[in-house]
């Protein structure tokens, strides 16, 4: 099957948060606090995907945060944090949801992501993503995590549909 053919039969977008859905750089503010950097172009997409009835998923490693938030507000419903097996876990849900493997793309940037790369059918990651994962994965983004990266896959999965563009979302990012 060629890389056209795979984004043509994704049907549900799971996707790592730092490094992917941020830039993966923390700002750690004088208070404690920590703020990230995410790309409000990525957030246009993600609403899109939504409208169109795609699954969006969020798994990731770390704590909730202002970002489940921000992806809340964007109509992500299904945010699963401070998931210690990544591969288990998305095994899980795809069990539960009866989700055909060559119909999920994930999204991962760093060493934890790399087990999921053998049980989905699109495996993706940013142009920053650490070499093993880089190796691995059948998709390499032109954008680093956090700078449209997740824009980018969503684009190639509604355009090779012929889903791209083809009515204005009038939305906040």
């Amino acid at each position: 099957m060629n890389l056209l053919q795979r984004f043509q039969k994704i049907r549900t977008f799971i996707f790592d948060v730092d490094g992917v859905l941020t830039d993966g750089d923390l700002l750690v503010l004088e208070s404690g606090e920590m703020a990230r950097v995410m790309n409000v172009k990525d957030g246009y997409a993600l609403q899109l995907l939504i409208k169109l009835n795609y699954e969006v998923i969020i798994v990731s490693g770390s704590a909730p945060s202002a970002v489940q938030q921000r992806l809340g507000k964007l109509g992500i419903r299904e945010m699963y944090f401070e998931v210690k097996d990544k591969k288990i876990f998305i095994q899980g849900l795809m069990e539960q949801k009866k989700w055909a493997p060559e119909a999920i793309l994930f999204m991962g940037d760093d060493l934890p992501d790399l087990p999921v790369f053998d049980i989905v059918g699109l495996p993706a990651c940013p142009a920053d993503a650490v070499g093993e994962i880089q190796q691995k994965a059948r998709f390499i983004s032109g954008f680093n995590g956090g700078r449209g990266c997740v824009r980018e896959v969503i684009e190639k999965v509604l355009r090779s549909n012929g889903q791209w563009g083809n009515e204005p979302l009038v939305a906040s990012t």
